[in-house]
């Protein structure tokens, strides 16, 4: 079994990282000093790594931000191309849908 150590030395290690719905971690000093050092340590690596995000570029980048999430994100923005891909939510759509299906079984 891999100890905490272990496991994050592999994600500094792996020869490319995808980082899926950053922003969503928990907002603890413990969560965000792990983030920091996997990204940090990849950025001094030079490292590829692919992060997808909701958070939008300003918010990345504002200066509102405590340090730590300053940190972090610098150094993804530095080691990544943002690309936008909007769009609608899916899983908006397909929960309505389910929704009235349900609602049609129940009044038949």
């Amino acid at each position: 079994m891999f100890g905490k150590n272990q496991i994050i030395q592999n994600l500094v290690d792996y020869p490319l990282l995808i980082i899926d719905d950053l922003g969503i971690e928990r907002n603890s000093e413990f969560a965000l000093e792990q983030v920091y050092n996997v990204i940090d340590s990849r950025y001094c690596k030079m490292l590829p790594l692919i992060v997808t995000t909701n958070l939008g570029l300003n918010e990345m980048k504002s200066t509102d931000l405590d340090t730590a999430h300053q940190r972090i994100y610098s150094r993804i923005l530095e080691m990544c191309v943002p690309i936008y891909c909007g769009g609608e939510d899916k899983r908006k759509e397909e929960g309505t849908e389910k929704l009235v299906q349900v609602q049609n079984l129940i009044t038949g």
